[in-house]
């Protein structure tokens, strides 16, 4: 492994995430309350961007497409594909995909560089 530089520490305020490719990861880095947090960019659920408007929430990342939620530190599945609006369409869409967890990576801050083990 090593780590690679993933974005200035500097352009990730409290609350935000960025989404960052390294080599042929993508990778969502989020600040939250100054700890920075590298999961994949991707949600496991239907592959839409993470950075696009999810929310992170009580140490939980929140994919805004279908509501799949995972806690940011370790990338555990907390609840797959709710769709809140139309549970029986969430739980339909959901049966699509096999659950997963959300691959996350440590983090480190060197030289204002937000770094990411890879």
């Amino acid at each position: 492994m090593s780590w690679e530089n993933a974005i200035r520490a500097s352009k990730l305020g409290e609350g935000e995430t960025k989404m960052v490719n390294i080599g042929t990861k993508i990778l969502m880095i989020a600040n939250v309350e100054g700890n920075y947090y590298a999961t994949e960019g991707l949600c496991k659920h239907m592959k839409w961007p993470l950075s696009w408007g999810a929310k992170i929430e009580d140490g939980c990342v929140r994919c805004p497409l279908h509501q799949t939620t995972h806690k940011i530190s370790d990338g555990s599945l907390l609840e797959w594909a709710p769709f809140p609006l139309f549970p029986p369409f969430g739980k339909l869409v959901g049966s699509l995909v096999s659950r997963k967890d959300l691959g996350v990576f440590e983090t480190r801050v060197e030289e204002g560089f937000v770094q990411v083990s890879i």
